[in-house]
């Protein structure tokens, strides 16, 4: 493991023995010094991050876990993610309480996490494995995050080629996801101008925001994208895409509605841009994602994890649902209150 910073876009480790623990510990402590969280908070990040990949270890088949910087105003924090593909914890919250175990040993892992953490969050169903996402600011006051995403690079790259980001300008909640073309290094460069464009974008609706985004990329190869702005005091959700990201609104018995995007690619053709309005109500979830997620997802199948956090609603389905033969993100939002 190399001793450089953190990018923003996080480190994926595989984890397949104890030795990646050592690993993950330094380049959590590595990017708590980064962002200046303080010797303190380091050390209960250096805590979270032993406990998690220890977990994995013990308990875990295909384990992985990202950890990246997260930001809010002035201030930065750190957000790990775990996630295996079981055997599952059969109560989460059972698992989280000091002195239970499933492997003999003392049982703190959990626990010292939910401690440790400012904000914690998961989901398990036996049979199917674990979510685990922590965040570590500096203080405690963390509020329930109301829309959480994931990049994970096709096999053999180190950079994603998809991207997503989200805004609040002149009241308005605005949110992409976008899918540069082909891979690696140009793909991520295509998917860079179109969030670095989005965050700097004039307030207007969604269609003005992709037409924006499509004259800002003209230097780039290009790169499928939407724009979703939920709406609390109409309900209802804006949206507008370009090319194949797939988008659907998930009401709280996991029905879904599928959310239209028109055929092009930004920063070429001259596309067709069009904006469409659905029902958004208070429970309801907004799931957009690249091609590098198989379309045939169902949260119906999935007890209870509605209920849960965007960010651990979004691993659930990179887990179940994305392809190594791509580029993949998920985004997934809730109706802001």
């Amino acid at each position: 493991m190399n001793e450089e910073p953190v990018p923003d876009r996080g480190i994926w480790f595989r984890v397949e023995a104890g030795s990646t623990a050592s690993a993950v510990r330094r380049a959590a402590e590595r990017l708590g010094a980064q962002l200046g969280l303080g010797d303190a908070r380091t050390a209960d990040l250096a805590i979270v991050a032993a406990e998690l990949t220890s977990n994995l270890v013990k308990h875990a088949e295909d384990g992985v876990l990202l950890l990246r910087p997260v930001r809010r105003e002035a201030e930065a924090g750190v957000e790990l993610v775990a996630i295996d593909s079981g055997p599952g914890m059969a109560d989460l919250t059972v698992s989280s309480r000091d002195g239970h175990s499933t492997t003999g040993t003392l049982g703190i892992g959990l626990g010292a996490i939910t401690r440790q953490a400012s904000w914690f969050d998961g989901y398990s169903r036996p049979g199917k494995g674990t979510v685990l996402a922590v965040q570590v600011w500096p203080g405690d006051d963390v509020e329930q995050p109301w829309v959480g995403a994931l990049t994970r690079p096709i096999t053999g790259e180190t950079v994603s080629g998809d991207g997503y980001a989200w805004r609040t300008v002149e009241g308005r909640r605005q949110l992409l996801v976008c899918d540069g073309l082909g891979h690696g290094s140009l793909a991520a460069a295509a998917t860079d101008a179109a969030l670095d464009a989005f965050r700097r974008a004039p307030a207007g609706p969604p269609a003005t925001v992709v037409g924006h985004l499509h004259r800002a990329m003209s230097h780039t190869r290009g790169a499928a994208l939407a724009v979703a702005e939920p709406d609390p005091a109409t309900a209802q959700l804006h949206y507008a895409g370009i090319g194949n990201i797939s988008g659907a609104v998930v009401d709280r018995e996991g029905r879904r509605k599928g959310l239209v995007s028109l055929p092009g690619i930004a920063g070429h053709q001259r596309p067709s841009v069009r904006e469409y309005d659905y029902p958004f109500g208070p429970d309801a979830l907004l799931v957009m994602h690249s091609d590098g997620v198989v379309d045939r997802w169902r949260l119906d199948e999935y007890p209870g994890l509605p209920d849960r956090s965007p960010l651990v609603v979004a691993a659930t389905l990179l887990r179940d649902s994305g392809t190594r033969r791509d580029d993949a993100c998920v985004l997934v939002a809730r109706a802001a209150s």
